[in-house]
């Protein structure tokens, strides 16, 4: 019981934090190219990393 009670607080301040941050993304001012191209680097890699099966 107590084990359902500390995941179901994790899973709210989960919540609240996700919220909190997309308030804040959606009034900042961001260079979304540069976050693109980080991302799409990132998955170039994994995908890679699986194909080759190195690093």
């Amino acid at each position: 019981m107590i084990r359902l009670v500390v995941i179901a607080l994790i899973v709210v301040a989960a919540w609240f934090l996700l919220v909190k941050l997309i308030k804040q993304v959606k009034s900042a001012n961001i260079d979304w190219t540069g976050i693109a191209t980080i991302i799409g680097f990132i998955a170039l890699a994994f995908w890679l990393r699986h194909i080759t099966g190195m690093g």
